[in-house]
Order: C-alpha cells, then sequence, then structure tokens
C-alpha cells in the first residue's frame, strides 16, 4: 500500500557530502508516518541512523552519525532526505528508508511497517 524508492547512493571520498532521497507513494501514506533511515554493512546487522516525526518534526540520531548527519522531509513531496556530511569509511553500508509507527520506536528498529529496497553508499579513503 506505500511503496519507499530511495536514491542518491554512490561513491565519494572520505570528507565527503551525500544527500539520500527517500520518496513514498501509496494511497495510504499519511504525514503521520514516522520515517526513518537505516543502514547495513556486509558482516553486520542493520542498525538504526535517523528517524523523524512527519507530525511534529523531532528528530533522532544515532550517536554515531550525530552531528554529521541531518534528517529532514517535504510533505509536499512525501519525501523524506538525509543529508550526510564528513562522511567516514566506516558509513559505508546499503541504506535503507522505513516507515514506522513513530520516531522513538523507529530508533530501537521497532514498529517498522514498510521497507525501501536501500541505496549503496560507498565512502573511499
Amino acid at each position: 500500500q506505500v511503496q519507499l524508492v530511495e536514491s542518491g547512493g554512490g561513491l565519494v571520498q572520505a570528507g565527503d557530502s551525500l544527500k539520500l532521497a527517500c520518496a513514498a507513494s501509496g494511497r495510504t501514506f499519511s504525514n503521520y508516518y514516522a520515517m526513518g533511515w537505516f543502514r547495513q554493512a556486509p558482516g553486520k546487522e542493520r542498525e538504526f541512523v535517523a528517524a523523524i516525526a512527519w507530525s511534529g518534526g523531532a528528530t533522532s540520531y544515532a550517536d554515531s552519525v550525530k552531528g554529521r548527519f541531518t534528517i529532514s522531509r517535504d510533505n509536499a513531496k512525501n519525501t523524506v532526505y538525509l543529508q550526510m556530511n564528513s562522511l567516514k569509511p566506516e558509513d559505508t553500508a546499503v541504506y535503507y528508508c522505513a516507515a514506522g509507527a513513530s520516531r522513538s520506536d523507529l530508533a530501537y528498529l521497532r514498529g517498522v511497517i514498510y521497507w525501501g529496497k536501500g541505496t549503496l553508499v560507498t565512502i573511499s579513503s
């Protein structure tokens, strides 16, 4: 009922910036869905990166990205963004967009309702 499509991944050098986008579509999509970004590197479990409450704009970030990444939304476009600055090699992963029950729940990988297919971000040294 809701489809999420990520874009913006690619290969950049350490210290560079990259902006990801997640476009949501579907008849049942609501701006009350919390949206989040997650990532998964080879051999590692999927981890929380950032989340935003669409109704209020409150945000949450993993400690590993706080101060470098910024999540934002554009309700008119049904799109959530992840601005990534000062990228490090350890940021290399497939980044997934998700829609969930609440911002706080998404921070614990809880309450995810829809997942995107992911976009690969590779940071070279």
